[in-house]
């Protein structure tokens, strides 16, 4: 409006004003558009049929993983292709299936463990279970995805999910916030962890 002449009413009623408005309009819900596929195309972003194409580009079905499970099938399988398979990789592999740092995730062979060796093995010895739970995937699905990251015939041990409950040892751990009993309402105290071992899970495509 302020770039016509002064011939014309500027007023957002007038004629003009109104004429401008619903130009406006079109172009406002056109830049809405553009915007909503440009962030789309993010992984993170995407949704429904448009994350399916992006599983598709990197053949990863969707199977009867729910959006937020196909976005971790999906960078899993793109780290995947990647992959070289040892340790460092299978640990960025992972970190960036789960959004967590790669420092939060150790990894151990096996063929020199002192009690029961064996050969092309791994095991993962530390990993926070609650980027498992926040990724809404269990524990033996996670498990499978571990498997098809490591190189062809090594084979996956166990898998410890570290939790952060802990009883007291000396300090007034059993009121921590993080590591203690929960208070009744559940928004403080620590959590369990978990191990893998193979379950009856919902079966997805990994």
């Amino acid at each position: 409006m302020q770039r016509l002449t002064d011939v014309f009413v500027k007023d957002p009623i007038s004629n003009t004003g109104k004429l401008l408005g619903i130009l406006t309009e079109q172009l406002q819900a056109l830049e809405e558009t553009q915007n909503r596929v440009r962030s789309w195309r993010d992984i993170d972003q995407a949704q429904g049929a448009t994350l399916d194409r992006i599983g598709t580009n990197v053949a990863q079905a969707r199977g009867v993983a729910t959006d937020e499970v196909y976005r971790i099938l999906i960078k899993s399988k793109i780290a995947r292709n990647l992959s070289t398979g040892d340790i460092n990789t299978i640990i960025r592999v992972l970190s960036t299936a789960l959004a967590c740092p790669p420092s939060d995730i150790e990894i151990r062979e096996l063929w020199n463990d002192p009690i029961n060796p064996e050969p092309a093995a791994i095991s993962v010895i530390r990993l926070p279970i609650r980027f498992v739970n926040a990724a809404g995937m269990s524990p033996s699905q996670f498990g499978r995805i571990v498997q098809r990251t490591v190189a062809a015939g090594v084979h996956v041990g166990a898998i410890e999910l570290t939790g952060t409950f802990q009883f007291a040892g000396g300090t007034e751990t059993e009121i921590s916030p993080t590591a203690g009993f929960s208070n009744d309402s559940g928004l403080i105290g620590g959590y369990f962890g978990a191990v893998y071992s193979p379950g009856d899970d919902a079966d997805l495509p990994i």
